[in-house]
């Protein structure tokens, strides 16, 4: 067993090397909007793009963009992320009601993510433009084409510093040497990913829970990993230790039963998560119990809050 340091939840007091556009804007999200009380709740809505309309089919008000605005100011959301076309054609009646995360870039599901890569349709001047308090943009490590994903995000990082917007990277594993290692949802794939955001300088990486690979597929992991057998707690504790000054925020991926979800909550928030970016979880389901599952989720969080920024 390989011991860990359990990670103190990062405030903006401990992040002095933000600037001041990205602190403010980041203080916006954190404490005027949500819960308030210095987590993040995100309700992401670029599956449209991701997966197409099929993700919409469990409940079809969802596939309305003004549905989930107001979702999301009604629930007491952080944030909502948004690609550009639906920012550009949805937020302007809604706007100062619910903070924008711009996604930068996306792709169909449509080619195989044996190579994949996610291209550019936005630029941070677009978010600027949009209003937006924070740009994201989606990484996918250990794929063929790492190196021209590498650059590209190079050019995002240097706009969001110019322009003083926080970045958000969704750190998703994939490719064929991560499928040939153990999976791209396995702890090591996981671990690497939130690694390597902070190592090329998010200011908040997303990623997805990580899963214990069953034996056979374990025995892929490069080592120390292939000799790890560690419950959830541990897992997710990992996660976040290894994004180094980096806040996390914890995906609730596709829509799962209630008890599993607000574990995941719990796991994430004891960890030292800052907060969690639930979507399909969330507007999958019909409204009214989409609100109860919210305001189960938000009591949780309430207790893992950080005291606003001393001046």
């Amino acid at each position: 067993m390989i011991t860990m340091t359990p990670t103190k939840r990062l405030s903006l007091s401990d992040l002095p090397h933000l600037s001041t556009g990205k602190r403010t804007r980041l203080y916006r999200m954190m404490y005027k909007y949500g819960i308030g009380n210095g987590t993040l709740m995100v309700l992401p809505y670029d599956q449209g793009l991701e997966h197409g309309p099929r993700d919409f089919f469990p409940y079809p008000p969802s596939g309305d963009p003004d549905y989930i605005c107001r979702l999301a100011i009604d629930l007491g959301f952080s944030a909502v992320a948004f690609q550009y076309g639906i920012a550009e054609k949805y937020l302007a009646k809604f706007a100062g009601k619910i903070p924008l995360i711009l996604k930068l870039n996306g792709k169909t599901e449509i080619p195989s993510d044996a190579q994949a890569l996610s291209p550019l349709n936005s630029r941070v001047e677009d978010a600027v433009r949009l209003g937006a308090d924070a740009v994201g943009y989606t990484l996918y490590v250990g794929s063929p084409r790492q190196d021209d994903d590498f650059r590209q995000f190079m050019e995002v990082r240097a706009a969001a510093e110019a322009y003083g917007m926080p970045l958000i990277v969704w750190a998703y594993p994939r490719g064929e040497a991560v499928q040939a290692k153990g999976g791209r949802d396995s702890l090591w794939a996981v671990d690497y990913a939130a690694r390597t955001a902070a190592e090329l300088g998010a200011d908040i990486v997303k990623v997805n829970f990580p899963k214990l690979a069953p034996p056979e597929e374990r025995a892929k992991h490069p080592k120390p990993y292939n000799e790890l057998e560690e419950n959830d707690e541990q897992r997710i504790q990992r996660v976040v230790n290894s994004a180094v000054n980096t806040f996390v925020l914890l995906s609730g991926g596709e829509k799962g039963n209630d008890a599993d979800v607000l574990n995941k909550v719990r796991l994430s928030m004891e960890a030292g998560a800052i907060g969690l970016i639930f979507g399909r979880n969330i507007w999958q389901r019909p409204y009214e119990e989409a609100a109860r599952l919210v305001g189960q989720i938000q009591s949780i969080m309430r207790d893992y809050g950080r005291p606003e920024p001393e001046v």
